[in-house]
């Protein structure tokens, strides 16, 4: 009896201890062969300033179909591991509709914060129910608040796609917010103005999304022909200049003033249109309009760099559709036809820029060439192998909505669209003559990125109503499309000084059950996990009991 005592105290001595030391030295491990649950040290660094409560409202909860199920669950794990690295984070689960009264109107209140609803279908005990589900969460932190997006959607993707790019995405999604809380100093944008860029208006929405990262200001190019010092000045306050769509030439002033800044460390963000085409200039009576050149006056700019920006337009059988008016007053109707001069650009997924992203649409947009250098390229985005070129000047028409394509003429796809440039920068003016004197030229800068895109048309959002609309949304198809993240993407690559961009390397792929071996063989596995058991517990049973028998004879 001494000994059985001894024992138990020894037992639980030894639990306490366990105890004891697991307080002061806390691991965790993961096992999984991806390792999703092991955060990046950016993603480490993102939550590790938090000095006050981080109170995280993720609304996914409820009746939820197996896949968002899926997320509720990886997402829990998830912020499990960020709490792990500061006890300020609190998160909890809270299904938004549950127990309103007027569920309408808190649907309406939801969406006016942006809040995008997805209508999923449950089926149940053989019934099929329609819901509504929020696959958001809102981060709180003194009295800011960031909107955290869990689904990520893909143009044909299947269920066990869709769950996959979304739990791949989380971990970025949740330290970019913890980024945006913690940010104490703001990186600067210069929207370049003086050339005919974009207005303010059709850049509203990416805009107003940016100002969670940077602060922005213009600057405009009109002034250097009078005082060229003070806009270099200027400009080497901003650490991006961002250069959408451009409509008149650049002088040669001009281009030294942003050579300079380039060269002198500043990143730049280019969109570009070298062929001057409009969708709405083809309504008219005739349903045509003649696509011409536009000099622009950076070819040898961008020469210097290895790309060569052609007057060219990309036709692509994979396109966007364009809606067009048919019949006259109230019998009018609206359809949608294809519009083969709309790519719709897909990413191969071999960049943090362009990782899981959804596609992009580019409207009017013309090839590029990488020329060989001392730069490094990296190919953001291209055509399909599906698509050519049609050079310029060409008379576009409405009508060839009506001829099918002579799919034997796509054969030479796959045109660059998008391009990075890295390196140490030389001076495009290096070994010419100087356009302007200026105090200090630099002709060899530091280590420095750019990126050159060949359509202007993929930053403007549409407007309705005098009002702009969420960049990527088209009010005529009612269609979503990536414009708006992987420009985001861009700007954050390119000032990104903490590596949270590398975050969405990380690829994740979880198991999914098969449907039809679940359907083949679920008798048998509910035999082996019920049957099974009870028959052995039996056996054990008549085994203990002949050995007892046996032994003592009772």
């Amino acid at each position: 009896m001494k000994k059985r005592l001894l024992s138990i105290t020894k037992a639980l001595a030894l639990l306490v201890l366990a105890n004891i030391l697991a307080s002061f030295f806390y691991t965790r491990l993961d096992l999984t062969e991806d390792g999703r649950y092991t955060l990046s040290q950016a993603s480490i660094n993102s939550v590790g300033a938090f000095s006050a409560p981080v109170i995280i409202d993720i609304l996914l909860d409820g009746n939820l179909p197996p896949e968002f199920i899926k997320l509720k669950l990886e997402t829990r794990q998830l912020l499990e591991e960020f709490a792990s690295k500061n006890n300020n984070i609190k998160f909890n689960f809270v299904n938004p509709l549950e127990g309103a009264s007027q569920i309408d109107g808190v649907i309406t209140d939801l969406q006016g914060l942006g809040l995008t609803p997805t209508n999923v279908t449950i089926e149940q005990n053989g019934k099929v129910s329609q819901e509504i589900i929020f696959p958001w969460a809102m981060v709180n932190y003194n009295n800011s608040t960031v909107k955290v997006p869990l689904l990520k959607n893909k143009l044909g993707a299947s269920t066990e796609e869709r769950v996959n790019n979304s739990v791949q995405h989380l971990e970025y999604a949740f330290a970019d917010a913890f980024t945006k809380l913690n940010i104490q100093e703001k990186k600067k944008i210069a929207i370049i103005k003086g050339n005919g860029e974009l207005g303010d208006i059709f850049m509203a929405d990416y805009l107003t999304s940016i100002r969670d990262y940077y602060n922005i200001g213009a600057i405009t190019l009109d002034s250097v022909a009078t005082n060229p010092e003070k806009v270099l000045e200027q400009l080497k306050g901003f650490d991006l200049a961002l250069i959408a769509k451009p409509t008149e030439t650049f002088t040669d002033e001009e281009k030294f003033i942003l050579d300079q800044y380039i060269t002198g460390g500043g990143k730049s963000l280019w969109l570009i249109d070298q062929v001057a085409m409009e969708l709405d200039s083809l309504f008219n009576e005739t349903g045509s309009a003649m696509a011409m050149p536009r000099n622009l006056n950076l070819n040898d700019f961008f020469f210097k760099y290895g790309v060569r920006l052609n007057t060219d337009l990309v036709n692509d059988l994979y396109f966007t559709q364009i809606v067009l008016a048919t019949g006259e007053g109230n019998s009018s109707q609206y359809n949608p036809v294809p519009w083969y001069y709309n790519p719709m650009v897909f990413s191969k997924n071999d960049h943090s820029i362009n990782n899981n992203l959804e596609a992009v649409r580019f409207q009017f947009t013309g090839s590029l060439d990488t020329l060989a250098g001392k730069y490094s390229k990296q190919i953001l985005l291209s055509s399909s192998p599906l698509s050519k070129t049609e050079g310029v000047p060409k008379q576009i028409q409405l009508d060839v909505i009506n001829t099918p394509p002579d799919k034997d003429l796509y054969n030479d796809g796959n045109k660059i669209l998008g391009v990075l440039i890295e390196g140490a920068f030389q001076s495009t003016f290096l070994n010419r003559v100087k356009p302007l004197k200026l105090n200090k030229i630099v002709d060899q800068g530091p280590e420095n990125k750019m990126i050159v895109l060949s359509d202007g048309d993929l930053i403007r959002n549409q407007v309705r109503n005098g009002r702009p609309l969420e960049l990527g949304y088209d009010k005529w198809t009612n269609n979503f499309f990536g414009n708006k993240e992987f420009l985001i993407n861009c700007l954050n690559y390119l000032l990104d000084d903490t590596g949270l961009i590398n975050i969405r390397n990380k690829k994740v792929s979880i198991p999914f059950l098969d449907e039809e071996k679940i359907n083949d063989q679920k008798t048998k596995w509910q035999l082996i996990n019920i049957g099974l058991p009870l028959c052995l517990t039996l056996i054990f049973g008549f085994l203990i009991n002949a050995i007892r028998k046996k032994k003592y004879g009772v």
